[in-house]
């Protein structure tokens, strides 16, 4: 089940954007629809924890020698998500990090249960109009290219938003400032991992 972004007093020390959680004991995986800013908060994110960031795309580019395009054009979608399911499971076999994953690899049973063992998935939640503006301008997603870019990513949503849905964390991420949506996952993170005497503390 999804954890709220909703306001909560066991994070209200987090109002402060130098305060960051503790400690995050596992690797923070960021799952989403192409545009949803997984890359882009990554990074930030990453930064505010002082975790390492890695871009499961790039490091499967890495590997394979070829971009996402061409193995795609090469190998095809198959060939692709095979990889991607290896590659992915090698990182998070690593120390805690954050970790931004292509848009289909939580629609992945196997990568999916993976995570829920090594990490905790957080649903990065944009609209369609979020979407549409930011992967106007970018040529390098193979799905977009097989036709009307609305027509796909709605198709896209109905497909996957039921399986995005059942992340451990779910952050709507929106057209404010990127910090913004930062804090939110780290408001949240905070109250993914407060002990269970603090939750229970919080909701009375």
């Amino acid at each position: 089940m999804s954890s709220s972004t909703a306001s909560n007093p066991i994070c209200s020390k987090l109002a402060d954007p130098a305060s960051v959680p503790s400690r995050v004991p596992r690797t923070v995986v960021l799952v989403g629809l192409m545009g949803a800013g997984k890359s882009a908060i990554g990074r930030r994110l990453a930064q505010r924890l002082g975790l390492p960031f890695v871009d499961a795309d790039a490091e499967i580019e890495r590997a394979a020698g070829q971009t996402i395009e061409e193995i795609f054009a090469t190998h095809g979608e198959a060939a692709f998500r095979d990889g991607e399911r290896r590659v992915i499971a090698r990182l998070l076999a690593d120390p805690a990090h954050v970790l931004s994953t292509g848009g289909g690899a939580f629609m992945d049973p196997l990568t999916r249960a993976l995570i829920a063992e090594r990490g905790v998935s957080i649903w990065l939640k944009a609209e369609l109009d979020v979407l549409l503006r930011r992967t106007a301008r970018r040529t390098n997603r193979p799905l977009l290219n097989q036709g009307e870019p609305a027509q796909v990513l709605a198709a896209l949503m109905e497909k996957r938003h039921p399986v995005y849905a059942t992340a451990d964390i779910t952050v709507e991420s929106t057209d404010g400032p990127p910090d913004s949506t930062v804090q939110r996952v780290i408001d949240a993170l905070a109250a993914h991992f407060a002990p269970a005497s603090a939750k229970a503390e919080a909701g009375s």
